[in-house]
């Protein structure tokens, strides 16, 4: 098992070096840079690059970059005078978090049901309904289904705020929104490995020793069911926990979102770099969880990656 970890854990590290290398030199072939962008004199735009380091070459930028990404620093922004980028995503993300935890709750609790409920009623009108459930929901994105519910539960109907974050009832329906595409795959994939998992012999062995279909349900077939379940948690974890860029800013959600979009139009390279490896960190991270306690739940998966 340690083996085991420790490829997972070399792989994870390889995974990101190679995220933060490639992403710093397609930064800097955005067109302009973050001073002409700006409009400032060429003396002022001439001193800026020098401290920011632009006049040296770019690998000596690379490696100092690298240096300072190990200690942790991402830099200061460009855009936002005097805040470094670790003030930043320290101030946004536990918005993009709060509203990622809660739309996750949603998007597994009731995923996992509707798949369950789809496959023990297989060619009924639950199941038939499910499915639509998991179509519509993997075929609409997310902003689309906020604008949707904005409209008919905050305009049409005033059942809830549309926008901004300033309490409980303003995380319903950017919660819905974001859970609605995670909770259709969800119960898309437990449904197709319940019924997979059903033909089995083993549960033809259970039905034969007389055991009831609900213990056959929870004890055996959901077990194993849920497995392919685990190997998407890691990045949806990831995606949902950092929220969705355009859903927030249509929610006016005070997340990372707005920060990005904007460092992606004005060419501020540190913000650009800082929010996409801090992103890339959590995604390989939740990954690693969940290849190791998918290593854990089945043996079979570590000792084939030996």
């Amino acid at each position: 098992m340690a083996k085991y970890i420790a490829k997972r854990v070399v792989a994870a590290v390889l995974t990101l070096w190679a995220l933060v290398t490639i992403v710093f030199f397609l930064v800097r072939l955005m067109p302009g840079d973050p001073f002409t962008s700006a409009k400032l004199t060429e003396q002022v735009a001439e001193n800026m690059r020098s401290y920011y380091g632009f006049d040296k070459p770019l690998l000596v930028q690379y490696f100092v970059y690298m240096g300072n990404l190990l200690c942790g620093n991402f830099g200061y922004s460009m855009k936002y005078t005097n805040k470094t980028v670790n003030y930043i995503i320290g101030q946004t993300f536990p918005f993009s978090a709060d509203l990622g935890i809660r739309a996750l709750v949603l998007a597994i609790s009731v995923g996992l049901v509707l798949g369950i409920i789809a496959a023990r009623n297989r060619g009924k009108k639950i199941d038939f309904f499910c499915v639509i459930v998991a179509v519509i929901g993997t075929s609409i994105p997310d902003f689309i289904m906020g604008a949707f519910l904005q409209y008919f539960f905050g305009i049409k109907w005033g059942l809830l705020p549309v926008a901004k974050y300033n309490g409980i009832e303003y995380t319903i329906l950017p919660a819905l929104a974001l859970s609605f595409y995670t909770l259709a795959s969800v119960s898309r994939i437990m449904r197709s490995s319940m019924l997979e998992v059903v033909q089995q012999d083993f549960i033809k062995t259970a039905r034969s020793k007389g055991l009831s279909e609900m213990r056959i349900t929870c004890k055996h077939q959901i077990r194993n069911a849920i497995m392919p379940v685990m190997t998407v948690l890691g990045p949806t974890v990831a995606s949902v926990l950092t929220g969705t860029f355009v859903l927030e800013s249509i929610f006016a959600i005070p997340g990372m979102g707005k920060y990005y979009v904007e460092s992606v139009s004005v060419n501020d390279y540190s913000m650009v770099l800082g929010m996409t490896v801090f992103y890339g960190i959590f995604l390989v991270t939740a990954n690693l969880i969940v290849d190791i306690l998918y290593g854990v739940a089945d043996p079979r998966v570590r000792i084939g990656r030996k």
